[in-house]
């Protein structure tokens, strides 16, 4: 298939393209910021440049990554969120749907689930989300603009029969946490993969997953996080002692913490199930918690991305 892929100079462009073109997929790339990845310096908003590039190259299929992103709130007005993620979005998804059988995948995120209430963990137990979780209360201009363009992709299909599947992928990125700096990056991001994280590589497999079962599906939502080791049995206890469960589960993780100077979670607030894209459309995840512990224990480097040091292409 010739795919239009949005957001192409991005992090996740960067191994999701080469992933396309490993499985005889033709890409072009899209985006404002330029890189080699990228064939069309554009930006969505312009409806021009996104109907000059249907014209041009005739596409079986997008995968729109391109997004304005929760950091970029402090870069950006309200209305920048809007035209990107909300009118950047509707302008491909009218250009999709005027060519029959054309493919679209929508990337989403897991962070319009968070309330305001979910964000300060005002429950006594660790809340467990996936994709029948609601009411969806998005907290910020991100998540409203990224539900709204979900509902745009929902819309498309019903009123136009496009074939759309939206990925609400959960943490993958490689920077530190904008908001959190208790514990050190590698740290923080191996302790979100047992509940809120997954690895860029997985992601990038999700949506070659996605756009090559959309036409089967017609419309689906999945929410994309590694697979986690607890149940819903464990949510009180996961509020109050995290740690107890993971020594529990992992009986070394606590000795192979302790020689990287880590730390286990103290208390986990919320829990994102992301099995629902195994059993819909045969996806499998290939890195969780355990290889972690695998790759401490064998003294080699984690299955996990991190540069302290990275921003995007567009804030660059």
């Amino acid at each position: 298939m010739k795919v239009l892929v949005t957001g192409s100079s991005g992090w996740l462009g960067r191994y999701l393209i080469p992933l396309l073109d490993a499985n005889g997929h033709q890409t072009i790339g899209l985006d404002v910021a330029p890189s080699d990845l990228t064939l069309i310096n554009a930006s969505v908003v312009d409806k021009d440049a996104v109907s000059a590039a249907f014209a041009a190259h005739d596409f079986d299929a997008v995968i729109h990554a391109g997004a304005l992103h929760k950091p970029d709130i402090a870069r950006y007005p309200q209305q920048a969120f809007v035209d990107v993620n909300v009118t950047g979005t509707l302008n491909l998804l009218e250009a999709a749907s005027a060519k029959p059988g054309t493919r679209f995948v929508f990337t989403s995120t897991t962070s319009l689930m968070i309330s305001q209430a979910i964000r300060n963990e005002q429950s006594e137990a660790a809340i467990w989300l996936d994709e029948r979780s609601g009411p969806i209360e998005p907290r910020n201009i991100y998540g409203a603009t990224k539900l709204a363009a979900e509902a745009l992709c929902r819309q498309h299909h019903i009123d136009f029969g496009l074939d759309v599947i939206v990925l609400r992928t959960s943490r993958f990125f490689p920077e530190d946490d904008d908001t959190h700096h208790q514990l050190s990056g590698l740290n923080m991001k191996a302790n979100e993969l047992l509940n809120r994280r997954a690895t860029v590589e997985d992601m990038a497999r999700a949506h070659l997953a996605a756009l090559e079962r959309v036409a089967e599906v017609g419309f689906g939502l999945y929410l994309v996080c590694a697979p986690t080791p607890f149940s819903r049995q464990d949510v009180l206890e996961l509020k109050q002692d995290a740690a107890s469960v993971v020594r529990r589960l992992y009986p070394r993780a606590g000795e192979l913490y302790a020689e990287q100077g880590w730390q286990l979670p103290r208390h986990i607030g919320r829990i994102y199930d992301g099995s629902l894209i195994t059993r819909a459309l045969g996806f499998a995840y290939e890195t969780r918690f355990e290889d972690v512990l695998d790759a401490l224990a064998a003294g080699e480097p984690t299955p996990l991305a991190h540069d302290a040091a990275y921003t995007s292409p567009l804030a660059r």
